[in-house]
């Protein structure tokens, strides 16, 4: 049909549509529409159909937009406005592709409209199809040659695509036409600078990057990146002695930055330790409170020389009283002799300040104050906790308690300490006594939270959260809207409790913050332009590329997969039916006494759920009045999670797949991606992506002992498998026969227990298979499993949590009860804090209370040695 062209009057109407579009002025643009729609002649008119539409779906009615677009569309294909409005709303529903193929139809019609071309741009940008983006750009270039936008989108298109030579030379094309005063302070024109120095050092145009920063400096506002680059510069041109003069002078500006001195010991080409050691003397003369120029030594310094410059460093914060003097030394703590030094050095301390209140009895100083000792005291508790000598830490933080016991920091280690022992139950009642000493700081409260949640008590968590959300929402929606990332933790929590479908919600929830983070650069693509602000800009791109890299979305997607899986093995039966099956075994008393009990409580969470949705009506209203205030209100209600439709998924495995994909392209350099995408290959029965699987973490980690497992399943599972195509069944046992040798699985595993002898993982792993294998070797399987012998390497508290989980769950064989619970006296005896190992009768009670406090837990009569 072809397009109908509007008399003056309605194109007036028209006009005035597309205005209150653009103002956010909805409902005016329905009255308009409604003018033109009424007029029987122009009631099918396809554009002010397709405008209705898009007014429609900014006011949330999506399907009825969609319907009048759609007509619209039918009524004139041929009209660009048509398609355009069918792009936007494809882009409202993120369907980005669809959206770009609709702006491509509207250029077919109108291929010069600087609107849809600046659209197809900011689509092109977000989806990464660079070679499109330069294509629009150069469009928009031509046709607006004068707009700084058109020069800086078609330089930045390059600079994407790597050629970074092209890039410069734009930007210089376009520098070339601004007017600017030498003495005039402009940050944009400053900006476009830095930028265009960005592009010449990518470049790799080392010699010219440096003069045009000569050549610019005075233009420059950003001084301070003016001689960090001319710093850097020398030094990859070898002008030693230059590099020298600006790395002294930025030391003159910050003596605290690391950076600055490593600049100026490769400028000084230092070869030897004593060279280097003469930087950091001159700097203590020139310096003499400078922290950083007596820490970095440390690294480099060994013998006596080191236990020297860490005399004069631990003297000097313990008496200002550091409280981080711990957390700068601990990147050195993988070096035992320095470890064994600082040990030392330490204690000495201790016992001379408690005898003289000095650091040496021999020293004629002036002696020290008592906070000298508290923070000596406070650092050999973090020291020794992570060492992993959880006994002798709680000594020294419960004395500098007992002599300071207003200090917040001594809680919060104390806390620490209980949870590295295995005690979270401690920990979360040690870190509320920190809170309930500041409840003003939003630190502390989060940490509380986090410790709460690891220990399982969501409600307290919620409570404690509620102290800094939003007033008139509940604590949970609040840090939903802030995106907070603690919900790993409650992910964590509920999968603890078995609350899968709770548990899923969080994962579900976490994995949406970060397609909103994706979605918000949409809004930078322009502004980020508009401003110059563009290194930024550049930078940001680049992180949304890796997003997913975060170790929160990795923990998060690890415990959805985990959780999916377990769906997948034990699929969750209906709540009646397990109801049923357990009262037929009840007589009729017990059953009359189950059911009071029942009725009790389902009158009591009636009585809750109705008081929870009063609550929530409340919210709606408050919020459905703020909507109707607000004429910027834009797009419908988000799907809804539900954890009961979440926990009884049809495909557990597809689910886990879309948690796996982003790890597979973006963590690949972590054996778990592999091993949890082999885990799910398993379940699929997909053989050639398992090997794909297991081909990748081998390469990453040949001797891991949760590949080991998957290695011998694998084997097996081809072996075993007769169904599989001939050609595969060759391919695999070819590459089989590569990788590993033609060993039977027996034989593999034997081979790699006489490899690891000697450590409990690869022990353990080894032992599983062997009942995997065999159940008729469970005795020795479980023999070499729980052994604890301390000449053995890898015993730690999670390590023996496994080993007895898997003495529970059948792992090991079915027949553990007497090695489960021997098991369990041994490990207690090792680690006497820890949970995990408590007697059967053992009574937590370290149970926290809705106002604060947390009833006491004493652990006075446990054993000394950890």
């Amino acid at each position: 049909m072809p397009s109908v062209t509007l008399p003056p009057k309605e194109n007036a109407l028209f006009k005035r549509i597309l205005r209150c579009y653009e103002h956010k002025q909805y409902r005016n643009g329905l009255k308009f529409c409604k003018q033109i729609l009424s007029n029987p002649k122009f009631a099918e008119h396809g554009e002010t159909l397709a405008m209705k539409g898009l007014t429609l779906n900014c006011l949330g009615r999506k399907e009825e937009a969609y319907d009048l677009v759609r007509r619209g569309l039918r009524n004139d294909l041929k009209s660009h406005v048509c398609w355009h409005v069918y792009g936007l709303l494809q882009r409202s529903d993120k369907k980005y592709d669809e959206a770009i193929k609709c702006y491509r139809n509207a250029l077919k019609w109108d291929k010069d409209n600087l609107q849809i071309l600046r659209d197809l741009s900011l689509l092109q940008i977000q989806m990464r199809d660079l070679e499109g983006y330069r294509e629009t750009r150069y469009q928009l270039l031509q046709l607006r040659p004068a707009q700084r936008a058109s020069w800086i989108g078609y330089a930045i298109a390059y600079h994407l695509l790597e050629d970074y030579e092209m890039a410069a030379k734009i930007v210089e094309e376009f520098r070339k036409t601004q007017q600017t005063s030498p003495d005039k302070v402009d940050y944009e024109y400053s900006e476009l600078l830095l930028y265009q120095n960005q592009l010449l050092r990518e470049a790799g145009l080392i010699k010219e990057a440096l003069d045009h920063l000569t050549s610019y400096e005075k233009q420059i506002c950003d001084k301070l990146a003016v001689e960090e680059t001319r710093g850097e510069l020398l030094l990859k041109l070898d002008r030693a002695g230059e590099a020298t003069e600006v790395y002294h002078r930025l030391l003159e500006r910050n003596p605290e930055n690391w950076s600055y001195y490593q600049g100026l010991e490769k400028a000084l080409k230092t070869e030897c330790v004593e060279e280097k050691q003469k930087i950091y003397e001159d700097a203590w003369v020139k310096y003499p409170k400078g922290l950083v120029p007596r820490r970095l030594p440390l690294n480099f310094l060994t013998g006596e020389k080191f236990r020297e410059c860490l005399d004069r460093f631990l003297r000097l914060n313990f008496s200002k009283g550091c409280p981080p003097v711990f957390t700068t030394l601990k990147s050195i703590y993988h070096l035992k002799d320095k470890v064994a030094i600082i040990e030392e050095l330490v204690v000495g301390y201790e016992k001379s300040l408690r005898a003289c209140k000095m650091f040496n009895q021999n020293d004629d100083g002036k002696t020290e104050p008592p906070t000298t000792l508290l923070w000596v005291q406070y650092f050999l508790a973090q020291h020794f906790n992570h060492i992993g000598k959880q006994t002798h830490a709680l000594e020294y933080i419960n004395t500098a308690i007992e002599s300071t016991p207003t200090l917040i920091e001594l809680f919060l280690i104390k806390a620490k300490i209980y949870k590295h022992a295995g005690n979270i139950r401690e920990a979360a009642r040690w870190m509320d006594e920190a809170q309930a000493l500041d409840t003003a700081d939003r630190f502390i409260n989060s940490k509380c939270a986090k410790y709460l949640l690891k220990a399982g008590l969501i409600k307290e968590a919620e409570e404690m959260c509620s102290k800094f959300t939003r007033e008139g929402t509940s604590a949970v929606e609040n840090l939903n809207e802030m995106q907070c990332m603690c919900q790993t933790e409650c992910a964590l929590a509920y999968k603890s409790l078995n609350k899968y479908g709770e548990a899923l919600k969080k994962c579900h929830e976490i994995s949406q913050h970060f397609v909103e983070i994706t979605d918000d650069q949409f809004d930078f693509h322009t502004y980020c332009m508009r401003k110059m602000t563009l290194r930024s800009y550049v930078d940001l791109l680049k992180l949304e590329d890796v997003l997913r890299m975060h170790p929160f979305y990795f923990k998060t997607a690890r415990t959805a997969i985990d959780m999916y899986l377990s769906l997948h093995d034990n699929p969750l039966s209906d709540d009646n039916k397990e109801s049923q099956a357990d009262n037929a075994n009840l007589t009729d008393k017990e059953l009359k006494k189950l059911r009071n009990k029942q009725r009790r409580a389902q009158k009591k969470a009636q009585l809750e759920e109705e008081k929870k949705n009063a609550e929530k009506e409340k919210q709606l209203k408050n919020q459905k009045k703020k909507k109707e205030e607000d004429e910027e209100e834009i797009g419908g209600p988000k799907e809804e999670l539900i954890p009961e439709k979440l926990a009884k998924v049809e495909n557990p495995l597809e689910e886990a797949v879309k948690f796996l994909t982003p790890l597979k392209n973006l963590v690949k350099n972590k054996i778990e991606t592999h091993l949890l995408a082999f885990e799910i290959y398993l379940r699929k029965e997909k053989y050639l992506l398992m090997l794909q699987s297991v081909k990748r973490a081998y390469s990453l980690d040949p001797d891991h002992p949760w590949l080991h497992q998957c290695l011998v399943r694998f084997f097996k599972g081809v072996s075993d498998s007769k169904d599989m195509p001939e050609a595969v069944q060759t391919v695999l046992k070819q590459e089989i026969t590569k990788l590993f040798g033609e060993s039977d699985p027996k034989t593999f595993n034997k081979n790699f227990l006489s490899k690891h002898t000697n450590s409990i993982p690869h022990r353990v792993a080894a032992a599983k298979m062997m009942v995997f294998l065999d159940p008729s070797s469970e005795g020795m399987a479980a023999e070499l499993a729980t052994s604890l012998n301390e000449s053995l390497t890898g015993r730690t508290i999670q390590t023996c949590t496994e080993v007895l989980q898997a003495l529970r769950d059948g792992s090991l064989g079915s027949q553990q009860e007497k090695n489960l619970e021997s098991y369990r006296a041994s490990c207690h005896g090792i680690y006497p804090y820890a949970l995990a190992f408590m007697p059967p009768g053992y009574q937590d009670n370290s149970a926290v209370t809705t106002n604060g406090d947390l009833s006491p837990c004493d652990h006075e009569d446990m054993p000394n040695e950890m």
